[in-house]
């Protein structure tokens, strides 16, 4: 691995930060997942930072820096920029520590994440909406910030953040006598990796660490492929807790050095494990929450045998984006396709699509006629429910056969988002 360029936290640092943080943050579990376990056949953790307070590890960083600001500092009170669990923690912090809060965050939040804030925050912070990305409402809160003097709490690229985030990897290594194999360590800005990065590249420098991001939002993959920290044209903010146009500098700089792999996990497989998780194991997450469970299965064969951790990091989840989280998933697996259906100028037409095109375990999910009047000649855009990938196949050689078939859209990004 090459020399880190940037100071890492000290590990005398991050201890203070635990300490600091006592009574604040609770100590989360290491659990054991008999499920993944067996998958893998492995032995697989799960570091359940979704079961802190705020539900989330960001109260971690964020309280540690709040706690180091002078007494004049406070007074002026703080600044941030969050898509929804940093400002958590810093409205956490506010409210606990007695400090005035402007908090920044991007319009698009989900509105479950806008309420907590306020809930923890109660009078102490100011919730302004603005912009559609993170890196937006960055920008804004800035300004911001300079314009009123303020001290700006960042989510990820500073030093006393980065102390509070580390003190996630110093609870591991106390949580377990066994060596650790792997760690797998969901990757937005690089806050949380990068002080996990400081403590086992002292503690632990053979276990072999693994970033995950999204495969919409791959900041941290693409700067390190690139030897610079680079800024993203474009991102899918769907996992909103882990999607960032440019990760941190401090961050970038320290997983450059000692970072071991970064991989991406494609959005309707973070899905899934969402799925899998609630169904399964009964545990709530949030996209972000997902992304190592979903990155074992590229691992398989590689974990075999071994002791594995992922951190889960929040599960600061709306329920009302369930919906959309299942038809990713189920677009992802290839059960779900939307069709341009052209139905025959003949009588009972649509009777015949249902009882002689579908298969017998196929569902119709959605069904929109293209035009509004003449409806019975027109096309309809028709979206369908497989049982099995392989049903696929059949069902458009039977649409071809009886003439029904206009075109297929799951492979046509712009015409379905403009369809669908």
């Amino acid at each position: 691995m090459a020399a880190v360029s940037c100071t890492m936290p000290a590990l005398a640092d991050v201890r203070r930060a635990a300490a600091t943080l006592e009574g604040v943050a609770a100590v989360t579990p290491l659990m054991l997942s008999r499920r993944y376990s067996k998958m893998y056949e492995a032995k697989v953790m799960m570091k359940r930072e979704d079961l802190q307070e705020v539900r989330s590890y960001k109260i971690r960083g964020a309280y540690n820096k709040m706690r180091s600001l002078d007494e004049t500092q406070r007074n002026r009170g703080v600044v941030c920029a969050s898509a929804g669990n940093h400002s958590q923690g810093v409205a956490f912090s506010c409210r606990e520590l007695g400090i005035k809060g402007i908090i920044f965050m991007p319009a698009p939040t989900p509105a479950q994440k806008v309420d907590q804030v306020r809930m923890f925050g109660e009078d102490q912070v100011e919730i302004v909406l603005t912009g559609d990305t993170f890196d937006d409402a960055y920008k804004a809160a800035m300004a911001y910030c300079d314009a009123n003097d303020m001290v700006f709490v960042h989510p990820f690229d500073d030093e006393k953040v980065i102390e509070g985030q580390a003190t996630v990897g110093l609870e591991i290594l106390e949580q377990t006598k066994d060596h650790l194999d792997y760690l797998f360590v969901p990757v937005g800005g690089g806050g949380l990796i990068s002080g996990i990065l400081s403590v086992f590249h002292l503690l632990s420098p053979k276990t072999k660490i693994i970033g995950v991001e999204p495969e919409g939002a791959p900041s941290m993959k693409t700067s390190l492929q690139n030897g610079v920290n680079t800024e993203l044209g474009h991102i899918d903010k769907f996992i909103d807790g882990a999607a960032v146009q440019k990760v941190g500098h401090r961050n970038f700089e320290i997983c450059k050095g000692l970072l071991h792999e970064m991989v991406t996990v494609a959005e309707g497989r973070v899905c899934q494990e969402i799925l899998d998780l609630y169904n399964k194991d009964a545990i709530v997450v949030e996209p972000a929450g997902a992304l190592t469970l979903s990155a074992l299965s590229q691992y398989a064969e590689e974990i075999c045998g071994k002791n594995v951790v992922c951190v889960v990091s929040g599960s600061n989840n709306d329920i009302t984006r369930t919906a959309e989280i299942k038809e990713r998933a189920l677009l992802y697996a290839r059960l779900k396709h939307y069709f341009i259906v052209r139905f025959p100028q003949r009588a009972g037409a649509l009777k015949e699509f249902v009882a002689e095109i579908l298969g017998p375990s196929d569902d119709i999910t959605y069904f929109q006629y293209a035009k509004k009047h003449a409806k019975e000649n027109g096309p309809a855009v028709v979206g369908i429910e497989l049982k099995e990938e392989t049903d696929l196949e059949p069902l458009v050689a039977r649409m071809k056969a009886r003439n029904f078939y206009g075109d297929y859209l799951n492979n046509k990004p712009d015409l379905f988002q403009y369809l669908v």
